[in-house]
């Protein structure tokens, strides 16, 4: 945490002209420990009924989010709300769209022990994979210890989610002078600063570090699982975390009630419902543009085999 934050600040020193800061390209992690939590990630032996993993409502091929407008737990159980990516989560400063959590491994007690989600406690968790030889023996050389605890289990996860980080995206190669944007992305990351899209979609993660009221010029009715869910506080209704803007184009549906299905309708939408502005369908399209550019490389780590 120390190292990340480091690389944050001198991010900040070198792109002070700028509003956002480009991915660092070597974000550290425990390599061994991310592979075993690799494995338990996409392992349903930790939902009760054996039917659903981590990645049933954060698929890698949905931008490490899920396409549908809310996810299916156990028994066929369903959510209430979108399920936001993990890419680059490490670089958020709360957790959830509620921002519940204030790190990544207090993060992921939600989803095991949520009924609607894996259902488990950690009493069972430990009982299944003690049971098996294949995580015995795999926690044995990366741990060392002969029995599995629930805590070695949640540490392993937290360190594969710590490698889920996309640099070089080409906005950040622009940042750092080795790309150029064409014509319309250009247009577009002005007209996103000029509109006011950057007021709480900036820094690191291009969002993801702010709690912001949605609908705060129209009142939006839906609010399921805001804040107010969590502090009671009256004026943290319809408020939530920003989203990282980082690999939006691979996210799609938008928002925390998946209501805007494509780039484009959300852009339209948040410049009405946030801003009190209807941008034009010439604008929101260069800034479509522009919100692709930041599509990062995906995890080079996932790439492997071994």
């Amino acid at each position: 945490m120390k190292i990340t934050i480091l690389i944050i600040m001198i991010s900040v020193l070198t792109y002070a002209n700028e509003l956002i800061i480009p991915i660092p390209e070597n974000a550290t992690f425990n390599k061994a420990k991310a592979k075993l939590g690799k494995n338990l990630f996409f392992d349903p032996i930790l939902s009760h009924d054996k039917t659903v993993s981590c990645a049933n409502c954060h698929k890698p091929t949905e931008g490490w989010s899920d396409k549908n407008k809310i996810s299916l737990g156990v028994y066929g159980r369903k959510g209430f709300i979108q399920s936001i990516t993990i890419l680059n989560a490490r670089f958020n400063f709360r957790h959830m769209w509620n921002g519940k959590f204030p790190n990544l491994k207090s993060q992921i007690n939600s989803p095991i022990h949520n009924n609607h989600e894996m259902n488990m406690t950690k009493e069972l968790i430990e009982k299944r994979l003690n049971n098996s030889i294949f995580y015995k023996k795999l926690f044995k050389s990366v741990y060392d210890k002969d029995y599995i605890t629930y805590e070695m289990i949640v540490d392993a996860i937290t360190e594969f989610e710590k490698a889920l980080f996309t640099p070089n995206c080409k906005f950040d190669l622009y940042l750092k002078g080795k790309s150029k944007l064409s014509k319309e992305e250009y247009k577009g990351y002005v007209l996103f600063k000029t509109y006011g899209c950057i007021i709480c979609h900036n820094g690191l993660n291009v969002g993801g570090n702010s709690f912001q009221k949605i609908g705060a010029i129209y009142p939006i009715k839906d609010c399921k699982g805001d804040r107010y869910s969590i502090t009671n506080n009256p004026s943290d209704k319809c408020v939530y975390k920003v989203p990282t803007l980082r690999n939006i184009a691979l996210t799609a549906p938008y928002f925390h009630n998946a209501s805007a299905k494509t780039l484009f309708e959300a852009v339209k939408l948040m410049g009405y419902y946030n801003l009190g502005l209807k941008i034009s369908d010439k604008d929101a399209k260069l800034i479509v543009a522009f919100l692709k550019t930041l599509t990062g490389e995906q995890p080079n780590f996932l790439q492997e085999n071994k």
